[in-house]
Formats: structure tokens, sequence, C-alpha cells
């Protein structure tokens, strides 16, 4: 009896030793990027538009998160409430991406931002989205923000999600003459390994006359216990917007911002649960005079921009429009809406905006 009492405390011992090792490897290997890091701007292709970008002409700026090349529409993710956990193999992330790449291309956008693009992951098979999306694509300059580098995390035990690098890619036609990364403010302690190393990228793309059309690609925070923290990222974004707008800039934002900023999507896609709480609608006293939040929204046939992973897609899936735009006043808005694609290759659907810039 002694020796197998022996035997049990000796286990248990190391059980604690790893565990305890492997909590101090998580927090030690944890870090933030430094806040107003430039940006390296890559020429992607040397075929870009042969004329100026022009206040007074139409252009589109298109936002599509990816879903690391995971969701195909009968994917579900473990983190919300779904199995999975990795995508389905190598080949599925390849294909998924090329699926994503043609949708955008055949909506011909001017501007695309991109977001949840791994570069080396556990979850994807370590394939390089960036490459891959950078091979296929047809623009003149490209970005690359990085918002995630999680050590290795043991979870699910079975199918542990691993390590994984990850962030927001921006493309152009015209020439981007700078790019810097923001930090947003995250919540401390636990939850700061769930929720990335949330950040947006700002492109500065030059008019003749000497404005700037000052580009922002963001990826606001899903995974919070405190909701002030999205709303701190919110007053950090719309502070930084209308500065440019001050200095006669034109200033557009896309992404996801993990909201729901049609404020009533339940209502207008008729499906809705107490489970169903994280995407709140962004506050209107946080939008300066100034700017305005712009939801894609077709009221003859809304489509839905994001559907929840708990389960394969299908008629019973909760859909919020969580993806979106924030424009400064001299922003004309000629069209916003969401492009379906039946979430056959993400969880999400590219959202789509047309404008004019205001001469």
């Amino acid at each position: 009896m002694k020796k197998l009492l022996k035997s049990l405390l000796c286990l248990l011992l190391v059980l604690v030793l790893v565990v305890g090792g492997y909590v101090a490897y998580v927090f030690g290997a944890y870090y933030r990027v430094e806040d107003r890091q430039e940006l390296e701007v890559l020429t992607v292709h040397d075929d870009g538009l042969d004329v100026a970008l022009t206040a007074g002409r139409q252009y589109r700026l298109v936002s599509y998160n990816i879903g690391f090349g995971a969701y195909s529409d009968d994917y579900s993710f473990f983190m919300d409430g779904g199995k999975e956990s990795r995508a389905r193999s190598p080949e599925a992330v390849v294909e998924n991406i090329t699926g994503a790449v043609s949708a955008v291309q055949e909506l011909d956008p001017t501007f695309l931002l991109l977001q949840e693009v791994d570069v080396d992951g556990t979850r994807s098979y370590h394939q390089d989205e960036w490459a891959l999306i950078c091979s296929q694509i047809y623009f003149l300059h490209g970005t690359f923000a990085q918002n995630y580098d999680s050590p290795y995390l043991f979870w699910p035990l079975l199918e542990p999600h691993g390590a994984n690098r990850a962030g927001q890619a921006t493309f152009s036609k015209f020439p981007i003459v700078s790019a810097i990364r923001r930090q947003l403010p995250i919540e401390d302690g636990l939850m700061k390994l769930v929720d990335c190393d949330r950040c947006y990228s700002v492109q500065r793309i030059p008019l003749p006359e000497g404005e700037e059309l000052v580009l922002y690609n963001l990826h606001l925070s899903a995974y919070t216990s405190d909701g002030t923290i999205a709303e701190e990222q919110l007053e950090m974004l719309f502070a930084d917007m209308y500065a440019e707008y001050e200095r006669g800039n034109y200033a557009i934002a896309g992404g996801d911002f993990n909201k729901d900023l049609l404020g009533n999507s339940a209502e207008v896609f008729g499906i809705s649960g107490p489970e169903y709480t994280w995407a709140q609608p962004i506050p209107a006293e946080l939008v300066p005079e100034g700017l305005a939040v712009v939801a894609p929204f077709d009221a003859a046939g809304p489509v839905p921009s994001c559907r929840n992973a708990d389960r394969p897609y299908g008629p019973d899936n909760y859909v919020v429009t969580v993806d979106g735009f924030i424009v400064s006043a001299n922003v004309e808005v000629v069209e916003a809406k969401v492009y379906d694609t039946g979430f056959r290759w993400s969880d999400h659907n590219p959202v789509c905006l047309d404008f004019i810039l205001k001469p």
C-alpha cells in the first residue's frame, strides 16, 4: 500500500511539474509587437493602375476574413463550441485559400483587406498563406501586419491547436508610400493568450493634389471577458481616423469588427439565442462627428457576413454581419454589400464598399 501511495505521489509530482513548466513556457513565450512598427511595402506584381488615385472617381474596397484557410462550409471550430481545431489537411488549406482568392478577384477590387492570414501555423499545416495569396492575386503593392504569434497550445488534447503566427494582409492597385502597425489595447491575464496581439495596419496612398487616402485594415477582439476592451479599441481607431480627416486626408477602415454592425442581425436574419451574445452593436455615442460606420446591407436580399462556427453551415446557423467599414465625411459611399459565397471557403463572406473620394 505504501509503495502504491508513493508511486501515486511521484506521479502527481511529475504532473504538477509538467503542468507548471508548460504554464511557465506559455507565459514566458508571450510577447506583444511594438506599437508603430513600420511595415514593409512589397511589390506584388508590376501591373498596377497606370493612373494616380484621383478624387471624383469610383473605386472598390473588399474586406474578407479568410479564417486561416480552415473554414469550409461543413467545418466547426472548438472555440466557437464546435469540434475541430485545425484545418482538415494541407490540401484543404490550399483549396480554401485559392477559392477565397478567386471569389474576391471576381469582385475586381481596387483595394483588398484580408484577415486571419496564417504564415506559419500548426492549425494550417505550416502553409504560408501570405505567399500563396501573393502568387495568385494581382495588385501592385501589399503589406502584412502580424496580430497573432501564439506559443504551442495543447488544447484540445487529442488535436492541439498548436503554435500559430498570423496577421492581416492589405493590397492596393495604387502605390502605397508607407505603412505602419498600430497596437490595440487587449485584456491582461489569461485572456491575453486567446485574444491575439490585436492591431490595425495603416497604409498611406497619395493623391496628386497632396492629400492621402489613409487605409486601415482591422480585426478587433472577439474572445473577451471585459467589454470595455472592445470599446477602447474602437475609441483608439476613431481618434486616429478623425485626426487624419482633420488633416484633410481621406480615411477608410475595413475589416472584422466582431460587432453586430446592423445592430439587429438576429431580427434581420431570424436566428437568435442567449448563447449568441458575443457580437454586440457599436454604441452610437462612440462614433465622432465626421466619421460614419458603414454596415454592408441589401434590404431586398440581406446576406450575413459571418456564421457562428459551432456547427457546419446550415439553415439553423446563427449568422450576423460583423464585417464592414468606417469612412470619413469626405468619402461618398455609393454602395456597401455582402457578397454571398455560401460560406464555402471561410466562416465569413467578403464585403464590398464602392466609394468616391469627394473633390
